[in-house]
């Protein structure tokens, strides 16, 4: 049998600079959550489909319900071996975190957390920018549940203090922004949070805690959408919430009573998207930056919302808080209306036309931010423009020569009337 490689963290080893953790992360993507216990002689933890867990007494079974972690069986609702690996794989690479909590997907994950810090009464600040679903959640389940949201505009650091109240409990943040990408000050917004006594959450998903770590920049739980970039094909939906010790117990339990738990199927095929995450999401911000580039230069573009890309808006702050991007991003079409960008989308033969993004196949969708902004207005009155309509992008593994090509096609079907 091979020598079995050594956890890449909590091994007692010492610290190293950030810059040095952004070099090893393809090296800690292999090693995490492969503990000998649970993978045998095998490479990957074998898929353990499992309802009920036997107890080989009744002196057991008292003494299996007093304890409530990963690695102690119990019943199918708390995992076996496939869901615990890939749970301690994604606490071993964010940074500061005590656990991770799985959850049947993204929205579940998003719902989990904020249903784990907050009680009826409650205010929650919602970035303005956010996933649509996160904002149907804020004005729809919460509102049932008695907790009220409130959007605030992520890019007005100086009036954030002045958006709390002695009910506001916690704060939604999702950097880069769901459609128009804008990147705010994360620490000083968690740290604003933090000295108002409210709990900092982040969508996480775009970057990952391979581009972002997220705890150490000031947060209390980074929530992932695992569906994109950690499964990576396009075949498993699932979210995940991670957190220091406190907010992990309580991510925990809450869902435990919720009754959220994994497929042992889609948690294998999430532990071997996870081990290529690095190479693909290396090789899609490339990619995407390339395209990016030649987007800036096109004359029917108005803006092109790529964090990444050097002169667009936010690029300052991705220099400085981010490891590493995506392939996501967005451009804004000059002078066009929703019936341009139609047709732009449907000539495109590369691009698949479908939500999601993360995946290893690229995709189009048409995009008016608009329609879901209330604290902040769309276009920023910083463009001096009322171009409004554009593409989101999420660019995969092909070539991004053939890429660009495919484009040209749908600039030119959007000139056709």
């Amino acid at each position: 049998m091979g020598r079995r490689p050594r956890h890449p963290q909590g091994n007692g080893a010492d610290p190293v600079s950030a810059s040095d953790e952004s070099h090893r992360v393809n090296t800690r993507l292999v090693g995490a959550g492969r503990r000998e216990e649970w993978t045998g002689p095998v490479v990957n933890p074998p898929v353990w489909r499992a309802s009920t867990h036997l107890y080989p007494d009744t002196a057991a079974l008292r003494e299996g319900g007093k304890h409530n972690a990963d690695g102690r069986f119990f019943y199918g609702r708390r995992g076996a071996p496939t869901q615990w690996a890939l749970a301690e794989a994604l606490t071993e690479l964010e940074r500061g975190a005590a656990g991770t909590v799985l959850y049947p997907s993204g929205v579940a994950a998003i719902a989990g957390a904020l249903m784990a810090v907050l009680r009826p009464g409650d205010v929650l600040l919602v970035t303005d920018n956010a996933y649509e679903p996160s904002r149907i959640m804020a004005n729809g389940l919460l509102k049932r549940f008695g907790i009220e949201s409130r959007f605030f505009d992520p890019l007005d650091i100086d009036g954030f203090a002045d958006r709390f109240c002695d009910r506001t409990r916690a704060v939604l943040l999702e950097s880069p922004g769901s459609l128009t990408m804008e990147v705010c000050d994360v620490p000083a917004l968690a740290a604003i949070a933090r000295e108002k006594g409210a709990i900092s959450l982040i969508d996480n998903t775009w970057a990952s805690a391979l581009g972002f770590p997220a705890l150490e920049r000031g947060c209390d739980i980074a929530i992932m959408s695992l569906t994109k970039h950690v499964g990576g094909h396009s075949d498993l939906m699932m979210g995940s919430a991670s957190a220091g010790e406190r907010w992990y117990r309580a991510l925990r339990q809450t869902g435990q009573a919720l009754g959220h738990v994994v497929s042992p199927d889609d948690a294998s095929l999430a532990l071997r998207g996870l081990r290529t995450m690095g190479v693909r999401l290396e090789k899609s911000a490339e990619s995407a930056l390339a395209i990016a580039r030649w987007l800036a230069d096109r004359e029917e573009v108005a803006q092109v919302l790529c964090p990444m890309l050097p002169g667009t808006p936010g690029h300052e702050l991705w220099q400085r808080d981010f490891t590493g991007g995506c392939g996501l991003f967005s451009f804004i079409l000059k002078g066009r209306d929703a019936a341009a960008s139609a047709r732009f989308v449907d000539a495109l033969t590369w691009f698949g036309i479908g939500f999601s993004w993360g995946g290893f196949e690229s995709l189009a969708l048409p995009i008016d931010p608009s329609s879901i902004r209330t604290d902040s207005s769309w276009p920023p009155a910083a463009w001096d423009t009322e171009d409004r309509w554009g593409i989101r992008l999420s660019i995969g593994l092909e070539d991004p020569q053939d890429l660009i090509r495919d484009l040209e096609r749908g600039f030119a079907a959007m000139e056709r009337e």
